[in-house]
């Protein structure tokens, strides 16, 4: 018996309040951020070159993302779920609404974690010349903006398609339109960012044996617009895309079973596992805190503990008042504990207080090559416990969900490990976005002038972030792998839906035989998908870096004095 009576309304009320809830501590946050002192006209002037350079990209990716959005859209509302021709036009015109829709929140969603990125980073750089707490707070609340606004916009636009259209497919729709912004907002702002990062690099550091983020290298403000197109705007669309594929694999098979069993509690468990994820990343980004003498790294990891833990204790507790199924609830904390367990396996492997990270700068000595080589090693090595993870959390929540809740529950018990692995993605965007924050702060403390000092508190936190950034990474790919398996479930619980209303039976479809040719073909197609796509990723990034190293060349040959950093003689930032 329950405590407290509910049905699905209630929940998706309650999700859209702690989804407004998140906007305004996003906006409190803002506030904060913005209040903070800076008066160094250098970082100002150079903080407004970088945020120009990113607004500058991100209009012009967004404008042709506009098209090819748009062309998509016309396709689904000629040929999606049915030909407009053959079935009913309503159907075709909402599930292209939904996909324009789930493309402009997810194009919002970058937008907001650049726009605040571009603030933070000068608030910071300024910060570090106070300590290191003020730098590290400025950088967070800075990157905890981002991750309020973009899980409060992926959870408010699930409950608001469900409530107008009633109907899971156009769930699925939403979600595809958040791929498709996210797949090439991730592409194109990654191909940017490594091209400036890596002419920059080679130029400035290699051969001329300048500082990283001095201001005579033309790719300086480059590299640092890249930071935010990349890892702030790129990284908050894929995962708003990925948090809202998770919702909605989880909702469709929720759906199903309801209309099947009856009542709606599968899919009322779904909204409330995501709203209390969500109000625990609020709650643990106010308890986010530094001492003066403390390590970054460490206090972002605990953060993300406590608000594990937070999570835990809060689906229990509302597991227990409102009767939900206590497997689901076994399911999904599953998948937020492998989750967990991955990121602690990303930190072992990218933490410059752990063995692997001093092993490669140990090879550094020896020269390049086994630099390169030991590298790779650790980094392949580092792809087992995500791997074992993934298969862990799925097998764990599927055996739990079929053994307890019965047949047809196993693949909703996956997709639920998925939500739970997400449930904290607000803390994840945080801990992520606050990385580029405090890369970008270094560099303006270098071209600052603001002291050695600032800048051995602005290069700790930068090591942080790259850390942290390696860690959120392996939290988004398994909850990816999760995800995928979770759409599977869904394309099956929708032909078993279809099925039982035909007369078919509650279980015309289990699985797919990987012996069928026709299968087969599509796995082995599928496997090759991501080395072709990495490929073509990494081409692009060759011959624009090659493109921006004769163009640094350039100015380095023609502007007089530039290199020896004369006073007054500044390079062409724009042309890179």
């Amino acid at each position: 018996m329950s405590i407290l009576s509910f049905d699905l309304g209630f929940f998706q009320i309650a999700s859209i309040v702690v989804a407004v809830l998140a906007f305004g501590t996003a906006f409190w946050l803002y506030k904060w951020v913005e209040k903070q002192p800076s008066s160094n006209k250098r970082v100002a002037e150079v903080g407004k070159l970088i945020k120009d350079g990113a607004n500058t990209f991100l209009k012009k990716e967004y404008k042709t993302l506009a098209i090819f959005c748009s062309s998509v859209a016309v396709l689904i509302l000629l040929f999606l779920p049915s030909p407009i021709w053959q079935g009913s036009p309503l159907e075709n015109i909402i599930m292209a609404l939904s996909y324009l829709l789930g493309a402009v929140f997810s194009g919002i969603a970058g937008i907001v974690g650049m726009s605040i990125a571009t603030i933070a980073n000068v608030k910071a750089a300024e910060a570090s010349t106070r300590g290191i707490k003020p730098a590290f707070m400025s950088g967070y609340r800075g990157g905890a903006v981002m991750g309020m606004a973009v899980v409060g916009g992926s959870l408010l636009g699930v409950v608001l398609v469900l409530m107008v259209t009633k109907n899971t497919t156009a769930l699925l729709g939403f979600s595809f339109g958040a791929s498709s912004l996210a797949l090439f907002a991730k592409a194109g702002g990654g191909i940017f960012t490594k091209t400036a990062d890596i002419s920059a690099d080679l130029v400035g550091k290699v051969e001329l044996g300048i500082p990283e983020d001095d201001p005579r290298n033309p790719a300086v403000i480059a590299d640092n617009v890249g930071d935010n197109v990349g890892d702030c705007a790129g990284m908050g669309a894929d995962l708003f895309d990925s948090n809202v594929a998770s919702m909605a694999a989880a909702i469709t098979m929720g759906a199903g079973l309801d209309k099947i069993n009856g009542g709606s509690v599968n899919t009322g468990t779904v909204f409330c596992y995501a709203a209390i994820g969500l109000l625990s990343s609020i709650i643990g980004v106010f308890t986010a805190n530094m001492k003066e003498d403390g390590n970054p790294t460490r206090a972002l990891n605990n953060n993300t503990y406590i608000t594990t833990a937070i999570y835990g204790i809060l689906t229990a507790l509302a597991t227990f008042v409102f009767d939900l199924p206590w497997p689901i609830w076994f399911a999904s904390t599953i998948g937020l504990l492998c989750g967990t367990l991955i990121g602690i396996a990303s930190d072992y492997f990218t933490n410059d207080e752990k063995k692997p990270v001093h092993m490669v700068a140990q090879s550094c000595e020896v020269g390049p090559a086994f630099t390169i080589l030991s590298g790779i090693s650790y980094g392949l090595l580092s792809v087992l416990p995500a791997m074992i993870g993934i298969a862990v959390a799925a097998l764990g929540s599927y055996v739990v969900a079929d053994h307890f809740m019965g047949d047809g529950y196993g693949m909703y018990g996956i997709s639920m490990a998925a939500v739970g692995m997400l449930s904290i993605v607000g803390m994840i965007i945080s801990n992520d976005a606050y990385g580029p924050i405090v890369d970008n702060a270094r560099g303006l403390v270098e071209m600052g002038n603001l002291g050695d000092k600032a800048l051995e508190i602005t290069d700790s936190l930068d090591s942080a972030g790259n850390t942290v950034k390696a860690v959120t990474k392996g939290f988004s790919i398994a909850a990816a792998g999760l995800t995928v398996i979770a759409l599977l479930g869904a394309f099956i619980s929708e032909v078993n839906v279809a099925a039982f209303e035909m007369g078919k039976g509650e279980a015309y479809l289990t699985g797919f035989d990987v012996t069928n040719p026709l299968v087969f073909f599509g796995l082995i197609v599928g496997a090759a998908i991501p080395p072709v796509f990495s490929a073509m990723l990494m081409l692009g990034v060759d011959r624009n870096a090659q493109r921006m190293i004769q163009e640094i060349h350039r100015q380095f040959k023609e502007i007089v004095r530039l290199k020896e950093g004369k006073e007054g003689v500044v390079p062409e930032y724009d042309k890179c």
